[in-house]
């Protein structure tokens, strides 16, 4: 089995330092809609103004490189052990570089790994089996702002009047994006998950995060409600950096999952502007990046 361990660094240079392009575009779009002068296109100014300085010099996009997130995909016969270790070594390459802030912190004794190294569950690394023939890494690096403002919801919720069907979803999603304000460093992307257990759901929402930004559901009706998400979060006037404004939320991404029939979770992973996640893909000598 061939070493990526430097591919993989690659990998992480590019979701850090990097910014999509599909994303920017989305940035350079909401501060067109934007009251010339006010704070909201003022604060999408200041992003977009970062965004290349990042890309030029290789530093990080947002001070805070958030949590290592890898799904990776890989044909019959490869290591998963060989590849975790890869990973957590160019984990750790990529810190020592400055790629990535040391953000893995012991919970109980409070003292920082310095390399990005913790757990089993630092960096996240999930695996899958597949039929093709080539290896796919989609990373994703999930800052603390926006994920401290994630939110689940067991429905019926009688608090939120939201019953067990798309419109109590449609509750629980504008809920959250209204109680983040600005702490979740607006304009964001929604991840949602309807269905599963606790686990799984939480798993699935920054799952659908790795959807192109630009894409349509599959799902007529969840495509619908995802555009329907977008407009009334937008509605609500929270805006960049929660200054006001007409862009909230950039898209929503929405996925659904069985469940039981007692329980029925609704969960939001919100992703803040710096969206950032880059793909791998290996198929024999090559590799490319996308």
């Amino acid at each position: 089995m061939r070493d990526l361990t430097s591919s993989f660094l690659e990998l992480i240079r590019l979701a850090a330092t990097d910014l999509p392009a599909e994303v920017e575009h989305s940035l350079q779009t909401a501060q067109a809609r934007e009251a010339p002068g006010s704070a909201a296109a003022g604060a999408l100014e200041t992003i977009l103004e970062n965004v290349p300085l990042a890309r030029q010099n290789s530093t990080p996009v947002c001070q805070d490189t958030g949590t290592p997130i890898f799904y990776v995909k890989f044909p019959e016969g490869w290591s998963t052990r060989k590849l975790r270790d890869q990973i957590r070594q160019a984990t750790a390459q990529a810190t020592a570089l400055s790629y990535l802030r040391p953000n893995a912190v012991d919970s109980v004794s409070g003292k920082n790994s310095g390399n990005n190294l913790g757990d089993d569950y630092f960096p996240t690394i999930h695996f899958e089996e597949t039929e093709e023939q080539t290896l796919t890494a989609d990373l994703m690096l999930k800052g603390g702002g926006c994920e401290n403002v994630g939110a689940q919801v067991s429905l019926p919720n009688a608090q939120l009047g939201a019953g067990r069907d798309l419109g109590g979803v449609r509750k629980v999603v504008l809920d959250a994006v209204h109680k983040a304000q600005g702490k979740g460093c607006a304009p964001g992307i929604l991840g949602v998950a309807i269905g599963g257990d606790r686990g799984s759901s939480y798993y699935a929402s920054k799952e659908a995060l790795f959807r192109p930004l630009q894409d349509t559901n599959p799902d007529p009706k969840l495509a619908a409600l995802e555009e329907q998400l977008t407009d009334e979060a937008n509605q609500l006037a929270i805006g960049p950096m929660g200054f006001g404004g007409e862009t909230t939320v950039l898209g929503v991404k929405v996925k659904s999952m069985h469940r039981l029939p007692a329980s029925f979770f609704v969960s939001v992973s919100y992703m803040c502007w710096a969206y950032r996640h880059r793909s791998m893909v290996v198929d024999g000598a090559d590799v490319t990046y996308i």
